[in-house]
């Protein structure tokens, strides 16, 4: 199968190729497309160096699937034109997920939005990804009526820039990604800020969790924080639901969702933790106790590899869903 990767020098992209593999997808041509500054350099992808071509080139082609992590403006541009030559895109931005005519997904939890003529499907923010994934199963038994959730999100999210600044304080020097410096410090500010004081990350939660959940009652409160970590993001979430619940049902429902993994042992000192999620495809959740100040109140703590499960990880899966339902031709 022809498949390209849009942002493959990226820090997501990267890691899209690399769990491409790991998931042995068929990709029996890979199309690189990257900003012109890459053109002509190389990726590696199953012991084979690929080189990086402009998108125009890479739609002359015509791939059967594209995956994008190039940033809304990219996306805006360039998936319509990779979708009208019958390409299936996954697109990683935020440009397309609050547009009612566009799946967004996470396949755990609604593949079942996906229809064969979807030629762009949103793969929504990390931050969501990590959150809805265990609160899905909760939802459909116990109905959820309000989410208050602070984020404590790990520079990766930022890009490599993001990285790059983190480890150049902590040599003694600078960078330009953040308004202020990261090491040693808390910025309760991802994204822009918006008139009512909110920003659009956290803005990203409030409306993708209301979409994937397909339940626009439910309200949601978001505080996203930017941490001096590597590793992956952290979310302390509290749930309001509509009914009386059983916590040892609740912890049952969670740790049989697929993706979900339980660690909740106070008394052994285990909880999820950034430094052990990196790498790893699942989201672990712990600290699962009754929240006494409200009526049918829970508490949790969730952590996830922001670009695995939170990006590269959940858009190969949507391509796995497509494919299983027939959809990509796995012999062009």
């Amino acid at each position: 199968m022809k498949v390209a990767v849009v942002g493959a020098t990226g820090l997501v992209g990267s890691k899209m190729l690399e769990v491409l593999q790991e998931r042995n997808f068929p990709v029996t041509e890979l199309l690189p497309v990257a900003s012109s500054r890459s053109w002509g350099k190389t990726v590696l992808f199953r012991g084979k160096k690929w080189t990086v071509m402009s998108a125009d080139e890479a739609i002359a082609q015509r791939p059967v699937l594209a995956i994008f992590s190039a940033g809304g403006a990219a996306s805006a541009e360039l998936a319509p034109r990779f979708a009208e030559t019958g390409c299936y895109v996954v697109d990683n931005s935020s440009y397309w997920r609050m547009d009612p005519s566009v799946p967004l997904v996470v396949p755990e939890i609604n593949a079942d939005v996906l229809k064969a003529g979807d030629h762009i499907i949103a793969n929504p923010n990390c931050s969501t990804i990590q959150m809805v994934l265990p609160l899905a199963p909760l939802h459909r038994k116990y109905g959820i009526k309000r989410i208050v959730v602070s984020t404590y999100q790990s520079v990766t999210g930022a890009g490599q820039r993001g990285i790059e600044q983190l480890e150049a304080e902590r040599a003694g020097g600078s960078g330009t990604k953040f308004p202020h410096p990261i090491d040693k410090n808390v910025l309760p500010h991802i994204d822009s800020f918006l008139p009512d004081g909110y920003t659009k990350e956290e803005m990203k939660m409030v409306n993708e969790t209301r979409k994937i959940l397909r339940d626009p009652s439910i309200a949601v409160s978001a505080t996203a924080v930017r941490v001096p970590v590597e590793g992956g993001h952290s979310e302390s979430v509290n749930i309001e639901f509509h009914h009386p619940y059983d916590l040892a049902d609740v912890r049952q429902l969670m740790a049989d969702m697929p993706g979900v993994v339980i660690q909740d042992d106070p008394a052994g000192n285990v909880y999820p933790m950034p430094l052990y999620a990196w790498g790893k495809d699942d989201v672990f959740v712990g600290r699962i106790r009754r929240d006494p100040s409200v009526e049918n109140g829970l508490n949790l703590w969730c952590v996830s590899d922001n670009i695995r499960k939170g990006a590269a990880t959940n858009a190969v899966q949507i391509a796995q869903v497509l494919l299983a339902n027939g959809w990509l031709d796995a012999a062009d």
